[in-house]
């Protein structure tokens, strides 16, 4: 089963205000019709790489069985850290990096590769705020929950 999913994540006075992710899932049937999920949530305090990586997450985390999965993100920092492997070295190092420095989000990084696990995962750059309409929608899925009423907790910060 072929998903595409859409992500994006914001904060607010990064890095201690209010933060949201939007994810949006797209299926095509075996008849040929779309199908479209969206996603989206939002935390009293945190940064906007949580929730770059918190959109990755709840995209492959509502999928029920196993998919090839081509997710899309303007995050350079969930992108690379596939497609350049700095996870693979992180975890070789015992979750740190540069200068023995731990590092940041582990509790995420850690959920996103347990959530990957059943899938075959190609993570696609794209430029934010570029236009790709499904990138757009993510945005305004994504600000619109950090700027909501009923925010979470994120339990780090």
């Amino acid at each position: 089963m072929k998903v595409t999913i859409f992500t994006d994540g914001s904060a607010r006075g990064n890095p201690d205000g209010p933060g949201g992710y939007g994810t949006i899932l797209v299926y095509i049937d075996s008849n040929g019709t779309e199908h479209v999920r969206e996603y989206s949530g939002g935390f009293k305090k945190t940064t906007n790489n949580r929730m770059e990586l918190m959109a990755a997450i709840m995209g492959l985390e509502a999928l029920t069985k196993p998919c090839e999965v081509d997710l899309y993100s303007d995050s350079q920092y969930l992108v690379k850290a596939f497609n350049e492997h700095w996870l693979e070295g992180w975890i070789k190092k015992g979750w740190k990096r540069g200068k023995n420095e731990p590092v940041k989000n582990i509790d995420l990084w850690q959920r996103l590769l347990k959530a990957i696990e059943p899938h075959k995962v190609r993570f696609i750059w794209v430029k934010g705020h570029d236009g790709h309409p499904q990138n757009e929608r993510c945005d305004v899925l994504a600000t619109t929950a950090a700027d909501g009423d009923n925010l979470a907790d994120d339990v780090i910060l």
